[in-house]
């Protein structure tokens, strides 16, 4: 063929992120032939994975539990930080309080339980982690303190990931097509039996024993938003890569599997105002705005919209996105002063960002772009009458410091904003994931509309429908595609092999 590509293998994976990555080695174990198609090509590849900071929530008991995934911590570094731990318990408490306990409790069980044993399954495979120093721990009397379960990311980052990931699959033969763009499933009353595809231009059909789609959600397809997630979101902008458009849904759809999970549904969070359309890897996740815990936030009116200091960063900022898409011309200003422009975190000091600064409130609220500033400032004076000063401002548990009397309240981490410069910093809706996808069982098996597996066919990652409702806890989006890509893979493997 003169594509360059087989005509037949023993494993199709669709898609090239983490949750591709993690199916395409797993299934490489079982001495079977892999090919991994990517629609991008080779400079854009890897999915939304690409574009993440590589957190990664996972259970730990503790420090030696971290030290087994990282063994290059050094006890200097163990002695400056305060890990805590992260239960399976509390894992589970997460998932079901942040989901309003409609997580699909199989699949919850499976991405909790296992979520230990996949990482350092993959520290085997050669991918190396790193705890996420700064941008979710604070130094508190000298010590690094982590909160909320998020402790551990991948080496590089997203962009590292993807990297780590490409080298371990050329080492372990598993064979990757850039600019291959899968159009269709081939199946029959059997099952899957290959896939469509356009590959560099040219229509195509690979066979293969087993598929396994990981080609990610369908955000960054405007119509589908849409029709889906409802009015107004084909005016979000896309945090990731522009090639998640749902194909693999519609592709698994079209053989009657069954949609299942949140499809109106998605991970939005508050991303720069004036940020591009789609994800530019130049800049990666650093048009997020994920300082506004300590903030408050202003909309068109002048006024606050939303409790900013509900609960830590991690638990609001994927269902915040939403509220602010809701707002009047779909925008916010997440204002500070000098007390806390100190602490913001580092992707408020890029070049491409959308700022004002000023020394009297009166300045600050006539520089707010498209905002009532009368109102504005009636907002801020009113907030900082209702501060609670007498309680103390801890920023690594919920303090407790919050306000009184306001129609919004604001919860914990409540500061006034009085002290010049002040600084605010503009922000619109930025969509990350779709929660909406295709059924699978345990074994990451495609379910049809009748309750059957589809013979042949599996699935992992965001494309996966049930595992998050209305929001989801940080970091659970890599380590979701983990878990069910090994599993996917594994399954694939198994079945490639009894049938050759």
């Amino acid at each position: 063929m003169n594509s360059g590509l087989p005509s037949s293998t023993d494993v199709i994976v669709i898609g090239a992120g983490n949750a591709a990555f993690c199916a395409a080695l797993s299934a490489a174990e079982h001495g079977v032939s892999v090919l991994v198609l990517e629609r991008a090509p080779e400079e854009e590849a890897g999915g939304n994975s690409r574009f993440t900071a590589g957190a990664f929530r996972c259970v730990y008991d503790g420090v030696e539990d971290l030290r087994a995934l990282m063994p290059d911590l050094t006890d200097a570094e163990v002695a400056s930080a305060d890990f805590g731990t992260y239960t399976e318990e509390k894992f589970f408490d997460d998932m079901g309080r942040v989901t309003e306990y409609r997580t699909d409790p199989d699949l919850c069980e499976i991405l909790v339980t296992r979520s230990k044993a996949t990482m350092l399954w993959m520290r085997d495979k050669g991918i190396r982690f790193m705890p996420i120093w700064g941008r979710q721990a604070y130094k508190i009397g000298g010590k690094f303190k982590f909160w909320g379960g998020l402790t551990v990311e991948a080496w590089g980052g997203g962009p590292g990931l993807v990297e780590q990931w490409t080298k371990v699959a050329n080492k372990n033969n598993v064979a990757i097509a850039y600019n291959a763009r899968a159009l269709a499933l081939i199946a029959d009353d059997d099952g899957v039996k290959g896939v469509r595809l356009k590959h560099k231009g040219k229509t195509v059909e690979v066979r293969a024993k087993s598929v396994v789609l990981a080609a990610g959600g369908f955000q960054a397809n405007a119509e589908m938003r849409t029709r889906y997630l409802g009015p107004l979101w084909e005016l979000a902008k896309i945090r990731g890569t522009r090639f998640n458009t749902g194909d693999g849904i519609k592709m698994a759809l079209d053989i009657g599997a069954m949609p299942t999970g949140n499809w109106s549904g998605g991970h939005a969070v508050g991303w720069d105002r004036n940020a591009p359309e789609f994800g530019d890897l130049a800049v990666g996740d650093n048009f997020q705005k994920h300082s506004y815990p300590w903030s408050i936030m202003i909309n068109a009116n002048g006024e606050r919209f939303v409790d900013e200091g509900a609960d830590f960063r991690n638990y609001t900022y994927a269902k915040y996105g939403r509220v602010i898409l809701n707002q009047p011309k779909q925008f916010a200003w997440q204002v500070f002063d000098a007390k806390i422009i100190p602490m913001l975190r580092d992707e408020y000091r890029i070049k491409q960002v959308t700022k004002v600064r000023a020394n009297t409130l009166e300045e600050l609220c006539e520089k707010l772009e498209d905002v009532d500033s009368a109102k504005a400032l009636e907002t801020i004076k009113a907030y900082n009458k209702a501060v609670m000063t007498e309680v103390p401002f801890d920023p690594n548990v919920k303090d407790g410091r919050g306000t009184r009397g306001l129609a919004i309240p604001k919860s914990n981490w409540a500061n006034t904003i009085e002290e010049p410069p002040f600084e605010a910093y503009a922000v619109t809706c930025g969509l990350t994931f779709t929660f909406g996808g295709v059924k699978i069982n345990t074994d990451a098996q495609v379910i049809d509309t009748d309750g059957l597996p589809i013979a042949g066919l599996y699935a992992a990652g965001e494309l996966v429908g049930g595992l998050f409702y209305f929001n989801y806890p940080g970091g659970t989006g890599l380590m979701n595609g983990s878990v069910f890509g090994r599993i996917a893979g594994a399954s694939a493997g198994q079945r490639a092999k009894k049938a050759s």
